[in-house]
């Protein structure tokens, strides 16, 4: 799949002309979209927000829509909040435009040929389970990093699956082996693995002291195991 950006406000992406901006040309999204297609036998997909700036017509997003579909793309991720392209940071975009989760709905009502997921301060399974009655798919961002346990009951809830025998220590140390592997075959210090998984632990007992260690680079030259072993042993001494 390749999917072409066209949600992120920050300015520096603006600068480069990609991003949210893009917008306001569909023509030349659509444009994009067609030189691609004809180039790869991938699906080209379109990641976008519900509008710009403060313009909050449902007609805007219906007709980016539609002239973008029409270069054959069929499948949009919609992040349900409008760009604010001035005046709000990246993470303020992320939280200060309102959602508003009936126009992502209302589309796939008006293209029901088209492929539709929602993106946007989605963090439960009840929503994940509201969305997907009357949308295709649904895109998790944030939350997925910072709580990525989440993520482990998945395919028991929405896909039929068995229950998921691993646990959290059970991926810990796998990635406990995948840091060494790293490690031995480029060189790569494990704090570089460890500072994405910092969430895994997100809502326990001890958790906030577990990320210290996994922070810690002062324990840099040993083993990921030992620094895993060194993490357990203070969030159970200091489980507050």
């Amino acid at each position: 799949e390749i999917n072409l950006n066209c949600g992120c406000p920050s300015e520096r992406v603006q600068r480069g002309a990609f991003g949210a901006c893009l917008m306001a040309e569909p023509q030349l999204v659509a444009d994009c979209v067609k030189a691609m297609v004809d180039a790869v036998d991938v699906p080209v997909t379109v990641k976008h927000r519900i509008g710009i700036d403060k313009v909050e017509s449902y007609e805007f997003v219906r007709d980016f829509v539609g002239t973008v579909s029409e270069a054959g793309c069929r499948t949009f991720i919609v992040h349900a909040r409008n760009a604010w392209l001035k005046g709000l940071s990246p993470k303020q975009n992320r939280e200060i435009p309102p959602l508003r989760y009936a126009l992502v709905h209302r589309l796939k009502h008006d293209f029901p040929a088209l492929r539709f997921s929602v993106n946007g301060g989605i963090q439960t399974d009840a929503q994940v389970h509201e969305h997907l009655r009357l949308l295709d798919g649904v895109m998790v961002g944030r939350e997925a990093y910072h709580n990525p346990w989440w993520l482990a009951g998945w395919d028991e809830s929405f896909f039929d699956a068995a229950p998921n025998a691993l646990t959290r220590e059970d991926v810990e140390a796998q990635m406990c082996d995948y840091m060494a592997r790293e490690a031995a075959e480029h060189g790569t210090p494990w704090s570089n693995v460890a500072r994405h998984m910092l969430g895994l632990r997100n809502g326990l007992p001890g958790a906030r002291r577990w990320r210290q260690v996994w922070s810690d680079h002062r324990l840099k030259t040993l083993p990921p195991h030992e620094v895993m072993a060194r993490a357990h042993a203070v969030a159970v001494a200091d489980p507050a």
